[in-house]
C-alpha cells in the first residue's frame, strides 16, 4: 500500500509551472482549472492540460475541475476525464452524494469502471453531508477540506473554529472505508514555521499528509507526517511482540497491546516503507 503525503497544486493555465511541479518530488500533482485560473484562462487552461494529459506523466496527476453547479464543469470533465495521464478528478464544493453518483455515471468509460474521484467539501452543507458523501460512490478514493471556502461560509476566524469539521470529515472518510484526508493548504508559502505546527496539529487530528501550492511546502510536510525514530522503534517492538505471542499482552516496560495496537503499530512501519 502506498500513502501520498503530498499533493501539489499547479495552475492550469500556465503549463510551464506545471512542468516544474511535475519533477518537484511530489507524491501527487494536482492540476487546477478552478480558483487558480483566472475566468478568461479558463478556456485555455482546459485546453493546455488535455494536451499535456495526452501521455502518462511521472507522477500521478489529479485535474480539480471548475464548480459541479456551474457551466465549466461538464466541459472540464468532458476533455480531461478519459485522458491517458489523468489519474484523477477532483471534484470542488461537494454537497450532496448525488453530485458524486452523476460525475461517476457520466465519466464512466463504455467498457465499465469509472476515473478516481475525490471530493472536496467546501461548505456548511457539504461537511453535514460528509459521510454520505464519502459513501457515495466506489469511484469515490478520497475526501477532503477545502478550508478557505469553508472558513468564509462559516465566518470563522481563529483557525481552531475548523476542528469540529476537520475531524467530522477526518471520521466520515475512515467510516466510508477511504483513506484518512489529507489536510488542506497551507496558504502562506514562506511561514514554514507555522505550516510544520500546523502539520503537527493536524496529524493528531488524524490527516494523513497535505496538500500544498509551493515547492518549499514539501519537505515540511513530509518530514512532519512521516513516523519519527522512536515511534519507528515503539512499532517494530510491538510487531515483534504480537509475531511471538497470539492475543493481548503487556510489554516488559508495562505498555499493553492488542490488536487495534498492532494494527496501528504496522500502519506506521508501512509508512515509514515509502522512504
Amino acid at each position: 500500500m502506498t500513502f501520498p503525503l503530498t499533493w501539489l497544486y499547479a495552475p492550469g493555465d500556465r503549463p510551464h509551472v506545471v512542468a516544474k511541479a511535475l519533477v518537484c518530488g511530489a507524491d501527487v500533482v494536482v492540476i487546477d482549472l478552478e480558483d487558480a485560473v483566472a475566468p478568461d484562462r479558463k478556456e485555455y487552461a482546459r485546453a493546455a492540460t488535455a494536451e499535456l494529459l495526452t501521455e502518462v506523466p511521472g507522477v500521478p496527476v489529479h485535474v480539480r475541475v471548475n464548480a459541479l453547479d456551474g457551466p465549466l464543469a461538464r466541459d472540464d470533465l468532458g476533455a480531461v476525464a478519459g485522458l491517458p495521464g489523468v489519474s484523477g478528478l477532483r471534484l470542488p464544493k461537494v454537497t450532496s452524494p448525488g453530485q458524486i453518483a452523476r460525475i461517476a455515471e457520466a465519466t464512466a468509460p463504455s467498457d465499465g469502471g469509472a476515473p478516481s474521484l475525490f471530493a472536496l467539501v467546501e461548505t456548511a452543507l457539504g461537511v453535514e453531508h460528509a459521510f454520505a458523501i464519502a459513501a457515495a460512490h466506489p469511484a469515490l478514493r478520497g475526501i477532503a477540506l477545502g478550508e478557505a471556502d469553508l472558513r468564509a461560509d462559516l465566518g470563522v476566524r481563529e483557525d481552531a473554529g475548523l476542528d469540529w469539521c476537520r475531524s467530522r470529515v477526518i471520521v466520515a472518510a475512515r467510516a466510508a472505508a477511504l483513506p484518512p484526508p489529507p489536510q488542506s493548504v497551507h496558504p502562506d508559502t514562506r511561514d514554514l514555521e507555522g505550516l510544520a505546527a500546523s502539520c503537527a496539529h493536524g496529524r493528531t487530528l488524524g490527516f494523513l499528509g497535505r496538500a500544498a501550492i509551493h515547492p518549499r511546502q514539501l519537505p515540511i510536510i513530509e518530514r512532519a507526517y512521516l513516523p519519527t525514530q522512536r515511534e519507528l522503534e515503539e512499532a517494530e517492538t510491538i510487531v515483534k511482540a504480537a509475531a511471538t505471542e497470539q492475543g493481548a499482552q503487556a510489554l516488559p516496560d508495562g505498555r499493553f497491546i492488542d490488536a487495534a495496537v498492532v494494527a496501528a503499530a504496522q500502519r506506521t512501519l508501512s509508512l515509514a516503507r515509502r522512504i
